[in-house]
């Protein structure tokens, strides 16, 4: 039987737009007894269901943005 994950959003950075079932959220999320982690994936309205999504770390994030910042769009 699988094991029941359980999550705790601490902080919502960013909510996207969406145009289903699910947006997209940016969150610093504590799973289960671990360290926060900074986390992007879908969630519905009330949040009961969520997609498949990555977790990050401060240090991830911050690579991750300055990155970005090098992007033409």
């Amino acid at each position: 039987m699988a094991k029941e994950l359980k999550c705790e959003i601490l902080e919502t950075l960013i909510e996207f737009p969406g145009d289903g079932k699910y947006h997209k959220e940016l969150n610093l999320v504590k799973w289960g007894d671990h360290e926060p982690k900074f986390d992007l994936r879908g969630w519905n309205a009330d949040r009961s269901e969520m997609t498949k999504g990555i977790t990050l770390t401060k240090d991830e994030l911050i690579i991750l943005k300055n990155e970005l910042g090098g992007f033409n769009l």
